[in-house]
């Protein structure tokens, strides 16, 4: 009874999401006595999303990437509930979940975003998206089948068509991803698959801008058309994939290509939930906030990472990108404000530090460019600083050392042992 009273007299702080933006809170507001912090995600584990494409294409183990909510906060001040966020009524200040609901005092969206097929019906229902463990496990066993299938196809125009593949979608994961599917059908297809080694097929990479990793350096636009060239994949500029259906991937120049399977990178739109007013909400369904992530509208309901839209920030004018730098900033600066006015001081507005963007394509190559494209690297160094980067930013001594085992077979043989179909 007195651990429930004294509960009953802190600050509830119920954070929805427990990506990069959410937990980064939950683990700055923690060591405080004064807060019950509450974490709401429908899955029990946190993941390391920059690497789901190596999930996908079978060169890490999802348990590589991903760790459980209940251990992290093991002997800290954080419950976890596992629910799904169905609506919130801010007038009771009332959260409504899944499996009942949950009262607070300050709200915190971190939910962040989900795949946007842009309203293409046959797209949405055809192609394979990846933005969680789930997508990355079906991805792997929707490519696996489709070799399955094409080594024993006897018709050389159908084997042809399953072994090709167009990746939509000229960012991070649409690069990378296309860039280990061709290492994979380099070193690997003819390994297991001998009834393939001359078969037909071809690995596309779309993108309706003039360039890949438009937002990177000139420099890293044409290093990197030239490595996927080099990988052997095909590269469409200046047009989008328009339709998907009955094997065909047609484009919005009238192109059309026969392809056993079309990856879906090419956007994301932010999850939105009832009781969040349709004006509160600015572009790409993100919710507006003020300089200190205070949703448009609300007193005690803010929003962190890419679920949200600051358009304060005059570096920033149309919103920060939707990085997992911008979503760990802003879940720190977040934490620290409410702290602040625990401590009866002013918050400090949200200011975005650019660390700098990388992709790798392929095993070999990768490119960095830091301090807004001043800085730009590329072979070994900017290889180093993808893998050092990524491998830190994992959430647990565990996932570390797997990571970096995984990546030294794979580095070494140019081959994982991961190539298994397991289905629910």
């Amino acid at each position: 009874m007195t651990s429930l009273e004294s509960n009953e007299k802190k600050t509830r702080i119920v954070i929805v999401g427990g990506g990069f933006a959410g937990l980064n809170l939950a683990q700055n507001l923690y060591k405080t006595k004064n807060y019950h912090i509450t974490l709401v995600d429908k899955n029990n584990y946190n993941y390391f999303t920059p690497l789901l494409y190596q999930v996908a294409t079978s060169f890490l183990d999802p348990s590589s990437i991903s760790y459980p909510f209940r251990k992290l906060f093991r002997d800290k001040n954080i419950n976890f509930r596992m629910a799904e966020f169905l609506r919130v009524d801010p007038a009771t200040q009332t959260i409504y979940l899944s499996d009942g609901e949950l009262q607070y005092d300050q709200l915190v969206f971190a939910a962040g975003a989900k795949t946007n097929f842009y309203g293409i019906e046959s797209i949405e229902k055809n192609a394979i998206s990846l933005k969680g463990i789930d997508d990355a496990l079906k991805m792997r066993n929707a490519l696996l089948t489709t070799l399955e299938l094409a080594a024993k196809a006897t018709d050389l125009a159908e084997r042809r068509k399953l072994l090709t593949i167009v990746v939509a979608g000229g960012g991070p994961t649409g690069v990378e991803v296309a860039g280990m599917l061709a290492e994979m059908k380099s070193y690997i297809l003819k390994k297991d698959y001998p009834e393939l080694k001359n078969a037909k097929g071809a690995i596309y990479i779309v993108d309706g801008s003039e360039n890949l990793l438009s937002p990177m350096s000139d420099k890293t636009h044409s290093e990197t058309k030239k490595a996927m060239l080099d990988l052997g994949v095909q590269v469409k500029l200046k047009t989008r994939v328009a339709d998907y259906t009955d094997g065909i991937v047609r484009f919005a120049d009238g192109d059309a290509i026969e392809a056993g399977t079309l990856i879906w990178a090419a956007g994301i739109t932010a999850n939105v939930f009832e009781g969040i007013p349709l004006a509160s909400l600015g572009v790409g369904k993100r919710m507006k906030t003020n300089e200190f992530n205070q949703v448009e509208g609300f007193e005690n309901i803010w929003a962190i990472g890419d679920i949200s839209v600051q358009i304060t920030d005059p570096a920033y004018p149309h919103g920060h990108p939707q990085l997992a730098q911008v979503a760990i900033q802003q879940g720190v600066t977040l934490a620290k404000n409410f702290l602040a006015v625990e401590k009866g001081k002013a918050m400090k507005a949200f200011k975005y530090f650019d660390k700098g963007e990388m992709a790798i394509v392929g095993r070999h190559h990768a490119v960095v460019d830091l301090f807004k494209h001043k800085v730009h690297l590329s072979g070994f160094a900017a290889l180093f600083i993808w893998l050092f980067i990524h491998l830190v930013s994992l959430v647990n001594y565990n996932n570390k050392v797997r990571t970096l085992y995984s990546w030294a077979v794979a580095f070494i043989t140019r081959d994982q042992a991961l190539r298994m179909i397991f289905r629910p």
